[in-house]
């Protein structure tokens, strides 16, 4: 079965350790109803630099990526399916950018 990733942009930390409770129970229900197709949960991501041929720069102290999961799924139109679910997408505040892993 094809994997795909998907890359979470935006969102935020929570603001008080009962919003971070909420948080973290929204994403753990919407990862323990994936099941046996989650692949990796992943982690947020910490502050990237790029690496280009011109050398390394910072991002600003923001990143284009705050964090990532990977999944099994059918195809991308399932995988889809499965994103449109992620607590990121709550409030309008996050986006899930969903690619296949191609195998090699």
């Amino acid at each position: 079965m094809p994997k795909f990733m998907f890359i979470y942009h935006g969102g935020g930390r929570p603001e008080t350790p009962e919003e971070g409770e909420k948080v973290m129970a929204a994403w753990m229900k919407w990862m323990e109803g994936i099941g046996s197709d989650m692949v990796d949960p992943g982690n947020p991501a910490g502050l990237s630099r790029t690496v280009s041929v011109d050398g390394v720069s910072e991002n600003g102290g923001s990143n284009p990526v705050s964090g990532y999961t990977l999944v099994n799924a059918p195809d991308m139109d399932a995988a889809c399916a499965i994103a449109k679910g992620c607590p990121i997408l709550e409030g309008g505040k996050g986006t899930v950018e969903v690619a296949e892993a191609m195998d090699m």
